[in-house]
């Protein structure tokens, strides 16, 4: 990854979606926004924060169920990523998202207001992110075989 460009990390939702996006060096996710479905056309949003971001790939959570079966959710994160690829002509990796949301609620103070989407994308991000680290591997090698979800 050169300087200057990002993956956008997504948690897909039927009403609210979080967004992260990594920072320079492909190390840090950084929470961005919920983006709420039905104001506005969410493809055109994720364009613009593509263009903004200079954005070259991105990572969708990819809410398995805990048999590893692919329930209605997963189905429409997979149907997500595949427009989303096709639309934009990016690279799309599904991530395996089962207990992020859990994680996310853990990281804070039982009571604390915050916006658990958002921080559930920076969660799928950092993973991802991790997991390229841990193995040595640029944002430009094939990682189908790296783990995740796909």
């Amino acid at each position: 990854m050169s300087s200057r460009e990002r993956v956008l990390g997504i948690d897909p939702g039927k009403t609210r979606v979080g967004l992260a996006v990594s920072d320079e060096l492909g190390m840090i996710a950084q929470g961005l926004e919920t983006y709420i479905r039905g104001r506005g056309s969410f493809l055109d949003h994720i364009r613009e924060l593509v263009s903004v971001y200079n954005v070259v790939r991105i990572v969708i959570g990819y809410p398995l169920n805990m048999d590893s079966s692919e329930g209605a959710s997963a189905e429409s994160a997979r149907k997500l990523a595949e427009k989303l690829e096709e639309e934009l002509k990016l690279p799309v990796k599904l991530w395996d998202e089962r207990l992020t949301t859990a994680e996310a609620h853990k990281a804070f103070p039982p009571g604390s207001r915050k916006d658990w989407d958002m921080i559930a994308a920076m969660f799928i991000l950092q993973g991802w992110l991790d997991s390229r680290c841990d193995l040595g591997l640029s944002f430009s090698d094939d990682d189908e075989e790296y783990g995740g979800a796909g």
